[in-house]
């Protein structure tokens, strides 16, 4: 059926043919994306035409007008209709009637509706009134009735628009920025709102507001190809959906991928990001432009008043060889000469983030098109105004979008490609991959001070997650790419050694702390081995922190920084020739102290629940930003026993009491005091609601150790009360055997999906397997738990590799079903 005959259909046959016609349109394989959209505006146009005319035969002075989307022939298949019945105060009752024969027709269809009757003059009142009214009817087209009045409402309202531009531009700016603030970016979100996230459809309507203002121009390049692509989004999710949304949900992509032709959703994302950054960027280049336009505006009858005409040269500072500041943007100075000079980038660059400032559009596209490439290896001036750049904090992260907008970073760091705009499917990162970059290199700027190399420091974080382009673990990969990397920047075999071995190692740190026993020997020793000197050491700590603090909320703690820090005095100890005995059991505290002796005496759980708000003592160690509030401290001592870690696990779930971090560990006793404890410290949090009495906790966990107390058949009876609700599909749990983790025990990982009870089936599990817990180290990522054990025999010795595996795999079975 050609576009012809479905257009007769919906003329000859009224709202079932244009019903019709529409379904054969959104279902034909041979049209999609802007020839679809068209064909569809175009095939509703003559719908609601025929509409018209067959309702207004006697009616003069009113015409129908599509606004918005629509008014842009832009209609993806669950868009709405956004139109206006346009009168020049014709017979009211006559109007009326026309509007039902119009609107009632699209209802019946059940297609969403955007409608307003309204005199030229009510249009112009109501748009001075609502910016989104002014904003829809810029993009007015006729589509029926009287041609000469949708002319002369459009012609008006452009005027209005245009004189009243140096009001409206500030507050269209503003209410981009609060939805920006509402929605997030749309080019690092993993279910992003293609419309309203900061990047989407709604500011590339911004964009074309502004050009219709005369006051500024976006810049051009990319742009409708950007908006092109997010449109063919909205369209295939609409269709595979069969729901006018404008948020991509994880559980649709594969499917909207593939209505795409695209290969996998990591791919869908990938070109989704890329165009929220062409319109992001865009955005910034013409909100600068507006604001330096209207700031002009502002002061020019004063400067003509003070200098008696005339129009004043533009001040321009020096700021590095080559670059001024001019009119709060960095632009290259007159004598510049980028074919000659390939540094001059990284050096303009370096001056715009260390001034503050940004870089100009035409500076960059200019260094663009002319610029050299630098010579292998770098000039040392190249490194260190690399360097400088990644040293200056925040404005950092403008100055480096500026520069990937016109592919000038992929043209100094080629690798760079293959994370770009790479998402990351955990809800422990906030940022792709290429933004987590640049966000550890901002947060490791502020540790500079702490090391004596901050220039590897801040390459390092640059580069640590470089190797997740390539398939396998990123971390290895990483260090291959860092040794061609760092060569070809300059570095010597030295340095190249130290960046190799941090990117490798660069979760080395924060996973020994918080999955393995540092009271073990073997722990210690390995990482000391790995890293190799103390100032690799040094700069890894600092590196680990930076990392950590630049994925997100969930990624890097008090706690996990006490952790850290603890671990890393242990290992320094160990590089300055300082081997540790060991021990039998860890040294307690005071407080640990009195409840083992307490629980020794009664023969039976004691407990203590208490807030935790300090930071450490040590200003040093305490992240950037406020004080974390570290939750709730739960202290417990128990006679050693069997089924102590699933009662407690299973006790905490009962009282639905989220368990963030846990430690269990056999505790050394003071001199005469004859026993074994067992010690859990743990940090709680309630699901809802306040936390409960420590007694009743105590109270049942003494009936979950005696066995009165039906743990799995409480938290049952509950999974049956409220069902969960339908979500994202995890991936399933992951059990694995760390064999060289320990000469002591053996250590047993596991990854799953974090829920409530998941510590107690693990607990429990282990009980049944016959092993005995030496001790546990549990942290929650997310929605991840991340967990390490460390079991033994009941007569002490570690578990041997088959039987170890054994064990592993029932766990993850158990897990599983």
């Amino acid at each position: 059926m050609t576009s012809t005959d479905m257009r007769k259909d919906a003329e000859d046959s009224g709202p079932s043919g244009y019903a019709a016609a529409r379904l054969h349109l959104l279902t034909e394989g041979a049209r999609s994306g802007p020839p679809r959209r068209c064909a569809l505006s175009e095939l509703t146009d003559d719908w609601l035409a025929g509409l018209f005319t067959a309702g207004s035969r006697e009616l003069r002075g009113v015409s129908l007008v599509a606004v918005g989307g629509y008014g842009r022939g832009e209609l993806s298949p669950r868009s709405d209709l956004d139109l206006l019945l346009l009168h020049d105060g014709a017979d009211p009752q006559a109007v009326a009637a026309l509007a039902d024969r119009l609107w009632y027709p699209v209802w019946d269809l059940g297609l969403a509706l955007d409608h307003s009757v309204r005199t030229p003059a009510e249009a112009r009142r109501t748009a001075g009134e609502d910016l989104k009214v002014q904003l829809g009817l810029l993009d007015a087209r006729h589509l029926a009735g009287d041609p000469g009045l949708t002319a002369g409402l459009r012609t008006a309202v452009l005027a209005d628009w245009r004189n009243q531009a140096p009001k409206r531009l500030p507050e269209l700016q503003e209410l981009c920025a609060e939805r920006a603030e509402r929605q997030g970016e749309l080019q690092y979100l993993l279910e992003p709102d293609l419309k309203e996230a900061r990047g989407g459809l709604r500011d590339a309507t911004a964009l074309r507001a502004v050009a219709a203002s005369w006051l500024a121009d976006a810049p051009r390049e990319g742009l409708d190809d950007a908006r092109r692509r997010l449109l063919d989004v909205r369209d295939a999710l609409h269709l595979t959906t069969g729901r006018a949304t404008d948020r991509l949900a994880l559980q649709e992509q594969d499917q909207v991928a593939a209505e795409l032709g695209l290969l996998d959703a990591d791919t869908l994302l990938r070109q989704v990001y890329e165009a929220a950054r062409v319109i992001s960027y865009a955005s910034d280049v013409t909100w600068r432009e507006v604001g330096r336009v209207l700031r002009s505006r502002s002061m020019r009858p004063r400067l003509r008043a003070m200098l008696g005409g005339g129009k004043p040269a533009p001040e321009r500072s020096p700021l590095a060889e080559g670059v001024v500041e001019q009119d709060g943007e960095v632009v290259l100075a007159r004598a510049a000469r980028p074919e000659r000079d390939p540094v001059l980038p990284l050096r303009a660059a370096a001056a715009a983030a260390q001034a503050g400032l940004p870089l100009s559009l035409h500076a960059v596209r200019r260094l663009a098109a002319t610029v050299r490439p630098l010579p292998t290896p770098w000039p040392a001036e190249a490194r260190e105004q690399l360097v400088t750049l990644l040293g200056s904090g925040q404005p950092t992260v403008e100055v480096w979008e500026a520069l990937e907008a016109e592919g000038l970073i992929t043209r100094l760091l080629p690798d760079w490609e293959r994370v770009r705009c790479r998402p990351q499917r955990n809800a422990v990162h906030i940022w792709t991959v290429d933004r987590h970059l640049i966000e550890t290199a901002v947060r490791a700027s502020e540790f500079t001070r702490r090391v004596s190399r901050p220039d590897l420091l801040l390459v390092a974080a640059l580069l640590h997650d470089i190797g997740k382009g390539w398939p396998g673990d990123h971390s290895v990969a990483g260090e291959i790419i860092v040794k061609d990397v760092a060569a070809r920047i300059g570095f010597d075999r030295t340095d190249v050694a130290v960046l190799s071995t941090l990117v490798r190692h660069h979760l080395l740190l924060v996973e020994t702390a918080t999955r393995r026993d540092l009271e073990d020997p073997a722990t210690v020793r390995s990482v000391a081995e790995a890293v190799g000197s103390q100032g690799t050491l040094e700069l890894l700590h600092a590196l680990t922190e930076a990392d950590a603090l630049a994925t997100g909320p969930a990624a890097w703690s008090t706690w996990r920084g006490s952790l850290v820090a603890d671990l890393v005095k242990r290992v320094s100890a160990v590089l300055a020739g300082d081997v540790p005995e060991e021990p039998e059991a860890a040294a307690a505290t005071a407080e640990q102290e009195r409840l083992a002796i307490e629980a020794v005496a009664t023969g039976s759980p004691v407990l203590s629940l208490r807030a935790q708000t300090e930071p450490p003592a040590d200003p040093v160690e305490q992240p950037a930003g406020d004080p974390e509030p570290l939750g709730v401290e739960l202290l417990i001592a128990v006679p050693e026993q069997p089924g102590v870690l699933p009662a407690v696990a299973g006790v905490l779930a009962v009282h639905r009491l989220t368990v963030r971090t846990a430690e269990l560990r056999a505790l050394e006793l003071p001199s005469g005091v004859e026993g074994s404890v067992l010690l859990l410290n743990w940090r709680v949090a309630a699901e809802y609601g306040s936390l409960p009495q420590a007694a009743r906790l105590r109270a049942d966990l003494v009936r979950a150790l005696d066995g009165s107390l039906d743990i799995a058949g409480r938290l049952a009876e509950r999974d049956a009360a409220y069902p969960r609700r339908r979500g994202v599909v995890a991936p399933p749990p992951r059990v694995t055997v760390a064999s060289a983790a320990s000469h002591l025990a053996t250590v047993i990982e596991v990854r799953a999906q974090d829920a409530p009870g998941l510590l107690f089936r693990i607990g429990r599990a282990l009980e049944d397997a016959g092993v005995r817990m030496r001790s546990a180290h549990v942290s929650t990522l997310g929605a991840n738990a991340v967990d390490a054990f460390y079991v033994t025999w009941p007569n002490g010795s570690p578990l041997p590799g088959e039987e170890a595996v054994t064990v592993a795999r029932k766990l993850e079975e158990t897990l599983r079903a």
